[in-house]
């Protein structure tokens, strides 16, 4: 038994942010049915490096999904994904705005049909607002959102400017937000018996990814500015070069300063009323992050590691993404997983999710486009292989 078995979800969006959404609900058991049309599929498929000829940006986001090609504009094609609405419980999209709508496939046209659909719209400025109907990507909203301003090497350095981060976290947080709404509008539906219509914006999940920094800013009036790895609100807390490498300090209170200290042989430091308390070393980060660093190079990152998690102190490695994986405790926790595709073994990202009694199953690998037509037009719809036949020949599906 999973948390969402029995559940079926259309999943028209693709790319990234409503994939991953249909995603995490087909990890929870639901049973996904990735809509595409019939020419390329998903932008994503074409996106390299590919394992099989299929993208791996793709692999990422749509495992747990079954695939079937659907003409959206053509009549017959609306007719038969009404027919699914009917039967389906959860709708993800991430259309322009208004697009859905042309075709009578809105939230308006389906829980018109069933009343107890869910139905999540995924764009990039919302559904209302001067900014609506304009296309947008991760990357934009980076920017617009202010996560890049708070990005990167700090002004008057080497290197200065505003940075992206390294993964699409716009996509990332806005399919993690919209699961939790849909997750939400199911509660609602179980005690109401009534669905409803969930709204999410890309350029709002990532204005909320920036947090206490926004609220450092509502509080203080100041903004906030690039700090390279350190902590706007907490010192030391940043990357330090040492013998060989780099090592991540993460001394977050007064408590682990002063076993820093004791650690690397300077009590002195936790009793000088410049760095005593957090306010204090936060007014003096330059001067404490400059003796932190100087002391830094006189051991590699290996030894500073030993002796510091034997004295509790929050650090850690930089790690490149083959040192993760050959890491004992990521290993430990099996955060890589090998499905069995069609065009051969495939290895993925795990679920974080650890549940005890209703586990994340891995049951169906990333599809090859329109792989489930057949089978989900014949087992949800009752079509026989002649009424298939004859959609194939028409190109509805």
């Amino acid at each position: 038994m999973t948390p969402l078995a029995g559940l079926r979800v259309l999943d028209f969006s693709k790319v990234l942010a409503g994939p991953l959404c249909a995603q995490w609900l087909g990890d929870l058991g639901a049973e996904v049915t990735k809509i595409e049309p019939p020419k390329g599929g998903d932008d994503t498929r074409g996106w390299p490096p590919f394992r099989g000829g299929v993208g791996a940006v793709f692999l990422s986001a749509n495992r747990n999904k079954k695939s079937i090609t659907v003409d959206l504009a053509s009549a017959e094609g609306q007719k038969l994904i009404r027919r699914l609405a009917e039967k389906s419980d959860i709708v993800v999209e991430n259309y322009k705005v208004g697009t859905l709508a042309r075709y009578g496939l809105d939230y308006a046209s389906l829980s018109a049909l069933n009343p107890r659909l869910v139905y999540c719209s995924i764009t990039g400025f919302g559904q209302s607002g001067p900014y609506a109907p304009r296309p947008g990507y991760d990357f934009v909203f980076q920017g617009m959102g202010g996560l890049m301003s708070i990005t990167g090497v700090p002004d008057g350095q080497p290197g200065a400017g505003p940075m992206k981060v390294g993964v699409a976290v716009a996509d990332l947080m806005t399919g993690m937000y919209a699961t939790s709404a849909i997750l939400g509008a199911l509660e609602h539906r179980h005690v109401s018996g009534q669905g409803q219509y969930i709204d999410i914006a890309l350029l709002d999940c990532l204005i909320a990814l920036t947090s206490f920094q926004t609220l450092n800013y509502f509080v203080s009036g100041q903004v906030p500015q690039r700090l390279g790895n350190g902590h706007p609100n907490i010192v030391p807390y940043q990357v330090f070069a040492c013998k060989g490498g780099h090592i991540i300090l993460a001394v977050a209170n007064d408590s682990q300063f002063k076993s820093f200290c004791q650690a690397v042989n300077k009590p002195e430091w936790a009793e000088d009323e410049r760095f005593k308390v957090g306010a204090s070393r936060g007014a003096n980060r330059d001067l404490i992050c400059g003796m932190v660093a100087e002391l830094m190079q006189l051991r590699t990152m290996h030894e500073w590691i030993d002796l510091l998690e034997a004295n509790n102190v929050p650090c850690g490695p930089i790690n490149d993404i083959d040192q993760v994986f050959e890491d004992p405790q990521v290993q430990h926790r099996g955060m890589r997983v090998s499905l069995q595709h069609p065009r051969g073994e495939v290895a993925l990202l795990a679920s974080p999710m650890r549940f005890a009694e209703t586990p994340v199953t891995y049951e169906v690998p990333p599809p090859l486009l329109g792989q489930h037509t057949r089978e989900v037009l014949q087992q949800v719809l009752g079509y026989s292989d002649a009424q298939i036949d004859a959609l194939h020949a028409q190109r509805i599906v």
